[in-house]
């Protein structure tokens, strides 16, 4: 990554609150695909709005995850690719192109897509795209329960994209971006990674369980904004329809934290733009720059876990992926891969 020296002023950051219109109970991917881009043209006027009630100064708006279709409940990888990822270069992304255009912003989210390069998988993916209409940042979610990841089919996503692409930090004039998915905010390696390649704001789409309780995302996110000292913008949807899951199950608590750990906004429940705050790149640079305890990111001895972590093979690499061939899973291969690997930690005496 080339850097850049300037440090760009503070900025006003929202993560958009927005609710999630599911694709699952359409008839057709026809009306699935009208529905998405119906929510498309609703959220482009919710950061209308949010921006004349702000002001000029946001620069980054970050969407929830998956918020233009909802997850996957019962559909074949076939039929939900169909009906709900997009194509890198199809209608959907050059709506939100559109979007971050107009509004002149940084516009961060997470969509299901397809890959040429694996025609028979979808994977999920955080975006962000500049104001210019250009994707900066594409981000391919590595830890899934019940989703295809790059690491499923590992060996051939990096003679695909290069190593370079599984932990990738853009460097704008807003700062260094990355970003990571929803659960893998519990996984202090995937934030870490991004921070040793540069990372000073992690957008964090998310569609999690509400509650005004310390959930363990909600502690994660303050955990790694020390840890790296870095901001976290956590998009949370303001609720799900289009599903038999109870609507606002997965609801509030979008927020921004700061590189101390302080969450500085967080919205209450349902739809909303409260979660805006100011981000600084100059602080995280100061705070990283400063010699003492605080600076856990500098006093990090990464090559000191190194060992131990290639050492471990908790979960293995390429289990999509057959002398070259790239099997296709259905839901019951998730659960039953991660029985193996349990039952693999206990014969080793791990657990």
């Amino acid at each position: 990554m080339n850097q850049k020296t300037d440090t760009p002023p503070a900025y006003i950051a929202l993560a958009l609150q927005s609710l999630c219109e599911a694709v699952n109970d359409c008839a057709s991917v026809e009306d699935a695909r009208a529905r998405i881009l119906a929510s498309i043209a609703r959220m482009n006027r919710e950061i209308a709005g949010s921006k004349a009630f702000i002001g000029d100064g946001v620069k980054l708006a970050v969407l929830p995850e998956y918020a233009l279709t909802g997850f996957p409940m019962g559909e074949t990888a076939a039929q939900w690719r169909a009906k709900a990822a997009f194509d890198p270069e199809g209608a959907e992304y050059a709506a939100l192109a559109e979007l971050a255009a107009k509004h002149q912003l940084y516009l961060g989210g997470n969509a299901y897509e397809t890959d040429p390069h694996f025609p028979e998988l979808y994977f999920q993916a955080c975006f962000v795209i500049a104001p210019d209409g250009r994707t900066v940042l594409r981000y391919r979610r590595l830890i899934s329960m019940y989703a295809p990841s790059p690491y499923d089919v590992l060996d051939r996503y990096l003679d695909a994209y290069g190593a370079d692409a599984l932990f990738p930090v853009a460097d704008t004039e807003i700062g260094r971006l990355a970003a990571i998915a929803s659960e893998e905010i519990l996984y202090p390696e995937i934030a870490r990674c991004h921070a040793m390649k540069g990372a000073e704001v992690f957008i964090h789409p998310t569609s999690e369980a509400a509650s005004p309780l310390p959930t363990p995302k909600n502690i994660a996110k303050q955990a790694r904004a020390i840890e790296n000292l870095a901001y976290v913008v956590s998009a949370n949807t303001g609720g799900m329809t289009g599903t038999p899951i109870p609507q606002n199950s997965a609801d509030r608590g979008s927020k921004i934290v700061d590189p101390r750990g302080l969450v500085i906004a967080e919205a209450a429940g349902g739809p909303s733009m409260c979660a805006y705050g100011e981000v600084d790149i100059a602080l995280v640079r100061r705070a990283r720059r400063r010699a003492g305890m605080p600076n856990l990111f500098a006093r990090t001895p990464a090559a000191l876990y190194a060992g131990e972590y290639a050492r471990a093979a908790i979960h293995p690499a390429n289990t999509l992926a057959n002398d070259g061939a790239v099997s296709v899973p259905g839901r019951d291969f998730y659960k039953a891969r991660q029985e193996k690997v349990i039952e693999a930690l206990a014969k080793r005496g791990v657990i």
